[in-house]
Parts: structure tokens; C-alpha cells; sequence
């Protein structure tokens, strides 16, 4: 139940290429409240109802639950969520012994190409590709869940 990720924006395509699969997701938030999040997603044909909890200082490590419930529940559940919907693509690239996801936004935040990798511990090391730009994990700006309030096309460069 606990999740330890990094997060990373992205210089290029050349992940497209690299992916061994590619996911449409729908998301929206239930609650945004800054100790914890709760979020229903559509993944393809299936459906998810997540909590997560605070990050810690770095914003490496959190608490995160996840339970599967059907397609109609999650579109019943996107109806009454807080405005801001989140669409993206997920491409799925395996780099060494780990799998990228690189979410690249679409709708308010086009334009937005994010890559996350999940650890089994902190300090863990791991290959990074070419295609990895500068580490924004712990930037909250770049949390789903500010996304949804604050989409990418409203920020000043």
C-alpha cells in the first residue's frame, strides 16, 4: 500500500516508439483535499476508485489504495467528481528492470508529457532514458489531482 515513484518531464517522441503498449485514461477526483486524494479512473476497459495519502518531503513516498470496480460504476462516479477532468495517453516503455509510464496529456493540459517510474525503495537506482528531462517528483503542480484545478495551458512560462 505504499507507493515510491519519481517523476520526470519528457524532452521527445522517441518514448512513443519505445512503448510496448499505449492506454487511454479518463480520470476525475472525488476529493483534492491536500492530505489525501481520491480519484476514479477508466484505464482502457477497466475502471479504478484510488486513495493516496500525503506525500512525504521529497514527494517520493505516499500511501496508495486501489480497488477495481466495473466501467459503469467509475462513469457514474466521473459525473459527480470535482470539475476538471484529467485525458491522457499512457504509454508503457520498459527501460532496464523497470517500466516508464509516460503520460502524455491531452484536452486542457495538451501539450503536457510526463514519466513516472515506480521504486521498491527511495534510494533505489535505476536506468534513465534519453528521452527524460528534468525531475519534477514533489512538484505538486504536477499532481494529477492540481492538474485537474489548474490545467497545463493556463500556466505562464
Amino acid at each position: 500500500m505504499q507507493e515510491i515513484e519519481r517523476k520526470f518531464l519528457v524532452t521527445s517522441t522517441v518514448f512513443k516508439s519505445e512503448a510496448f503498449q499505449q492506454t487511454r485514461i479518463v480520470q476525475a477526483f472525488l476529493n483534492t483535499h491536500p492530505e489525501r486524494t481520491v480519484r476514479v479512473r477508466i484505464k482502457g476497459e477497466q475502471a479504478f476508485l484510488t486513495v493516496k495519502g500525503k506525500s512525504n518531503a521529497a514527494g517520493t513516498i505516499r500511501m496508495e489504495w486501489e480497488k477495481e470496480i466495473t466501467v459503469p460504476e467509475a462513469e457514474a462516479l466521473l459525473v459527480i467528481a470535482e470539475p476538471g477532468q484529467i485525458e491522457k495517453i499512457r504509454h508503457e516503455v520498459n527501460v532496464g528492470t523497470h517500466v516508464f509510464e509516460v503520460d502524455e496529456f491531452l484536452g486542457e493540459n495538451k501539450g503536457l508529457v510526463v514519466a513516472e517510474v515506480e521504486l521498491t525503495k527511495e534510494n533505489e537506482i535505476f536506468l534513465k532514458p534519453d528521452w527524460l528531462g528534468v525531475e519534477v517528483t514533489g512538484d505538486i503542480r504536477y499532481y494529477n489531482s492540481q492538474l485537474s484545478k489548474n490545467p497545463f495551458k493556463y500556466w505562464k512560462s
